[in-house]
């Protein structure tokens, strides 16, 4: 059976390249996980619970840079007729290089008035710092965005190990070195350097060259504007916690948040990277709005997928505390109900994970962005008021309410672009909710402490 198994994987279908591509990404990534806990245990006895929250605050700016100013070059490559065609790569190189600098120059700007905002000093230091890696990053390859454009996920996942082994590495000695946050700063830039020279070396496939297309670059800007303005709204959706709750927590309980954030978003955060890499190239080869049989796999992809992940977030969310304390000190403490109702509340937005792509796969950029600004407002409104409201706890219910209070627009996509499919939405959504019952059941004392939380 197994070596029936095996062979069946080794075909060429886009169904069995979508499964293979899947299952590699997945274990590339649990393998991963394991790494940054491993590296996670380690570095939180050689630092302090603030130098977690000053480094989240850095990495969220160095996102937020990254973000507001993504032309969508990865969703381009992988849809567009010409994402083999080598001027189209190489200018989508050109203009990456060009991005990485001018955000770097961003980051000097805003250095002091985030310094300002958080009240650490120190920030005008580290992002500078830790935002060069933005300036690295745009030399990466565009092999990178072919292969998964073709779904070979093998090579690109090891490199990717490869890349987060020498990152931890890096940490722990300069960590045990240095006992500061430059540490966590100078290893993400050793993580920078090291996939850059990775990509180079050991991704098969023409090195890019310094090449101005017009044609090229108009299709990538008329594609991306709209994806530019959708990971903007992205941003604000996926860290409006970090701004928020990071202005409103002290620095230490920020890190020990953030500690048990890294837990709980373990499921979904393996969810959207197989389904980002992964459903791109099959919305795009196997329209499920086209034929019958097309949505017929791809709900059997999606309901295999759905069931998996709720699965995970169940061990998370019944799991947390015991987690929490088996693998960390006291300090601690308060991330295992951060864990269990954190898990809880992203179980609506498990149900409608694999919806959002088919628009960029069908280049309808436009309808993809009304989505993310709809998550956008619904998530930073419900969240800063369920803070006022109720303060840290109520501030993370405001965000799963987001998630409940979005769908409507995702069944509007969805429906558009034919994917939509009722069946598994009721199916997951009443499965979710006996998780979600039964999980805040047994984790009810961690949870609740949360409420006491004081603000910094």
């Amino acid at each position: 059976m197994s070596a029936t198994l095996a062979a069946r994987l080794r075909g060429g279908g886009l169904g069995i390249r979508a499964l293979r591509s899947a299952a590699i990404m997945v274990a590339g990534f649990g393998a991963g996980q394991v790494l940054r806990l491993a590296s996670n245990l380690i570095l939180t006895r050689l630092l302090f619970p603030e130098a977690f929250g000053v480094m989240a605050i850095v990495l969220v700016f160095v996102m937020g840079l990254t973000m507001f100013s993504d032309v969508g070059i990865g969703p381009a490559i992988m849809q567009s007729r010409r994402g083999d065609d080598p001027d189209f790569l190489d200018t989508a190189w050109t203009i990456q290089i060009g991005r990485g600098v001018l955000l770097w120059l961003a980051a000097l700007g805003l250095s002091w008035p985030v310094a300002q905002w958080y009240g650490e000093p120190m920030l005008l230091q580290y992002l500078p710092v830790a935002a060069f890696a933005l300036v690295i990053n745009g030399f990466n390859p565009t092999r990178l965005e072919t292969a998964h454009r073709h779904l070979r996920a093998g090579r690109v996942t090891l490199i990717e190990l490869a890349v987060q082994t020498t990152q931890i590495a890096a940490a722990v000695v300069m960590a045990w070195a240095w006992g500061s946050v430059w540490a966590l700063v100078c290893a993400a830039l050793v993580a920078a350097v090291a996939q850059l020279v990775y990509l180079d070396r050991f991704l098969p496939g023409p090195r890019n060259r310094l090449r101005w297309e017009p044609e090229a670059a108009r299709e990538l800007v008329s594609f991306g504007k709209w994806i530019f303005l959708s990971t903007v709204a992205g941003f604000v959706a996926g860290q409006s916690d970090r701004v928020l709750i990071g202005g409103w927590l002290s620095l230490g309980d920020f890190g020990v948040y953030n500690i048990g954030l890294f837990l709980a978003t373990f499921p979904m955060v393996l969810g959207h990277m197989v389904t980002r890499r992964v459903l791109i190239p099959v919305y795009r080869d196997s329209p499920p709005a086209e034929d019958p049989a097309n949505f017929a796999r791809l709900r059997r992809l999606r309901m295999a997928a759905s069931a998996a992940l709720l699965a995970a977030v169940a061990v998370f969310a019944f799991a947390g505390p015991w987690l929490i304390a088996l693998m960390y000190d006291p300090r601690y403490a308060m991330a295992g109900g951060v864990v269990v109702l954190v898990a809880v509340l992203q179980l609506p937005a498990l149900i409608g994970l694999t919806y959002d792509q088919a628009a960029l796969a069908a280049g309808a950029s436009r309808r993809f962005f009304v989505l993310q600004a709809a998550r956008a407002a619904l998530t930073f409104g419900a969240m800063a008021a369920g803070l006022a409201w109720g303060g840290f706890a109520g501030g993370l219910v405001g965000q799963g309410a987001a998630h409940l209070m979005a769908y409507p627009v995702l069944v509007w996509l969805a429906r558009r672009q034919g994917v939509w499919d009722p069946l598994h939405d009721a199916l997951f959504a009443t499965l979710g909710a006996a998780v979600a019952a039964l999980a805040l059941w047994a984790g009810w004392p961690a949870v609740a402490a949360l409420a006491a939380v004081p603000p910094g």
